[in-house]
């Protein structure tokens, strides 16, 4: 396979068309059109569907470019750290995370970084969905408790769990009494919780007053005294040391981790992996309180 045709056929599909490649590059446009065109015959398939004002890959040029393009950027990368004499973490580096970990430390944690490494240009998506990898060009995706993923490798760097918090005027109730509740998410009827205090274990009846979409809103509206919550200990640390709200016990089988992954047919470049490590010196155990640390 002509490796020159291979990357001008990666210009071509990450810019959506042979014009938009050709002044993105400086490129001449027939060159690409004929340089594609050698690599179709040569494969002796079809990459691009050509209509008369689009141009799309088709299923054999999808897989192409997902599986060639990042072998390519990592191969003129290696190229390059050679020819300086180093191996320093250098190029573009896409993450995508979820929104809170992303709101409380993602910033500060992005700004050390690129301090620390200023030839990496690292562009962060913040969002709660599990995104394709692949599909969307990301290096490493941040998750909660993700599901077994055979295409995807990495490593846990920060575990959570839920606490139930209160405003210290709002008494615990007792028996099978409600206690109005601020939930995230879809509110229902009722909701019960299991939580454990000091070794013994008891149950919860939450009267939802009220469902928002965020947690730190969630924190927000119990400190504001409208009810009892579930909120992951990194966020209420802060507030359960100044006594502006308190515990009520750890609920029951809400253990959460967060890993950082990438795909396991991809090399592990330099950039991906300095930014596991620096994960791992940023939060070396791994911790709850570390975290909240962190935030501060």
């Amino acid at each position: 396979m002509d490796l020159l045709a291979l990357a001008d056929f990666n210009l071509v599909a990450r810019h959506g068309g042979f014009g938009k490649a050709a002044r993105a590059t400086g490129r001449p446009k027939a060159t690409l059109s004929r340089r594609v065109a050698e690599l179709e015959a040569s494969l002796d398939l079809r990459l691009f569907e050509r209509g008369a004002r689009t141009l799309k890959l088709t299923e054999e040029g999808r897989a192409l470019f997902e599986r060639t393009g990042t072998l390519l950027t990592e191969l003129d990368e290696t190229a390059k750290a050679i020819a300086s004499g180093g191996h320093s973490p250098r190029g573009r580096l896409r993450i995508s995370a979820p929104l809170l970990f992303s709101q409380t430390a993602l910033g500060k944690l992005a700004a050390g970084f690129v301090r620390k490494y200023p030839e990496v240009q690292l562009e962060i998506t913040t969002e709660d969905r599990a995104v394709d990898m692949i599909e969307e060009a990301y290096d490493v995706v941040i998750r909660v408790n993700p599901e077994p993923d055979e295409s995807l490798v990495g490593r846990v760097f920060l575990h959570d769990r839920l606490v139930v918090v209160a405003s210290p005027d709002l008494p615990r109730p007792a028996g099978r009494n409600a206690v109005p509740a601020v939930t995230r998410g879809a509110m229902n009827q009722a909701e019960s919780w299991e939580v454990t205090t000091s070794g013994e274990k008891f149950r919860l009846v939450a009267r939802p007053v009220l469902s928002v979409s965020s947690f730190i809103m969630v924190r927000d509206a119990v400190r504001a005294g409208v009810g009892a919550a579930r909120l992951p200990l990194s966020l209420a640390i802060p507030d359960l040391a100044t006594g502006r709200l308190v515990s009520w016990g750890e609920v029951e089988g809400f253990q959460t981790a967060l890993w950082a992954l990438y795909p396991t047919r991809r090399l592990l470049s330099a950039r991906v992996s300095a930014f596991l490590d620096y994960l791992k010196e940023a939060f070396p155990r791994g911790a709850s309180e570390e975290l909240a640390a962190y935030m501060e």
